[in-house]
């Protein structure tokens, strides 16, 4: 079978894999998505337009019916516009993500391989929470700046609630689903498994650059968990373990957030 991307793709012949064999032979990596690299290209770039477009019209918006007295300019640089312009970009990618993957006659779950890991997810709930406590303590090892771009959404106990909730619903079950479900199978297919992870991984890390000020130290750590979260799924085949992990990972960070800050109330201890 030939591949429609024109990439080089496995054989689905050959005898059947160990987990060891996969991460060591790039060669049997054994995706083969329905969608080509330049599809996921589009993706990425229709999420950038979509958020460039979200931001504009929310911004309008709420400077003409909310902030009227304000700029525009200083609306724009308000953190809930951010957000909100994200979850309304997200939901139109989300979308054209289904489009993409069902075209070719396949459910959604399968083409993205879904692949619930039934009563697993609580082993992945557990290592989500276990990656996010030894990561936090990695970090207290590297140097981090004394504040971060990001540190602008927890100004308010409004804004810390909203970026919590977002940051346990949509933005991991997006991430994932591009950067584990489109990317990484495209990647596998024509790099193999290893060179896959590492640029998945390095894809995701880059992404959040910007919020993390573009310091290596809080840098390396979102590195090394879309290294995690990527391993996962070429081992398990599975991007709902690694969106179940995801929301853990996140979830770990929001709750030690919330009980340093005393519920929100003391947001400038975060930053102590």
């Amino acid at each position: 079978m030939s591949s429609n991307s024109g990439w080089p793709e496995a054989s689905t012949e050959s005898a059947p894999i160990t987990v060891s064999q996969q991460i060591s032979l790039p060669a049997e990596a054994g995706e083969n998505p329905a969608w080509t690299g330049w599809d996921v290209l589009r993706i990425a770039a229709l999420t950038l337009a979509m958020i460039f477009a979200f931001v504009l019209l929310v911004t309008i918006g709420a400077q003409r019916l909310v902030y009227p007295k304000l700029s525009i300019m200083d609306v724009a640089k308000m953190p809930m516009i951010s957000v909100v312009a994200q979850l309304g970009a997200y939901l139109v990618v989300l979308a054209f993500m289904y489009t993409v993957a069902t075209r070719n006659g396949k459910r959604f779950g399968e083409a993205v391989s879904w692949n619930w890991p039934g009563w697993s997810a609580l082993a992945y709930l557990g290592a989500g929470v276990a990656f996010s406590v030894a990561l936090q303590g990695l970090a207290h090892l590297l140097p981090m700046p004394k504040s971060l771009p990001i540190d602008k959404f927890f100004q308010t106990p409004a804004q810390a609630w909203v970026l919590t909730i977002f940051g346990m619903t949509l933005a991991p079950l997006l991430e994932e689903l591009f950067f584990r479900g489109f990317l990484y199978p495209v990647l596998a297919r024509r790099l193999g498994t290893i060179f896959a992870v590492v640029l998945t991984a390095s894809g995701f890390a880059l992404i959040h650059e910007a919020q993390l000020g573009r310091a290596w130290g809080p840098v390396l750590i979102v590195f090394l968990i879309g290294l995690t979260l990527t391993v996962i799924r070429a081992v398990t085949k599975s991007v709902a373990a690694g969106v179940i992990t995801h929301v853990a990972y996140n979830g770990t960070i929001s709750v030690l957030v919330f009980i340093v800050s005393g519920g929100f109330r003391h947001l400038d201890r975060i930053t102590q």
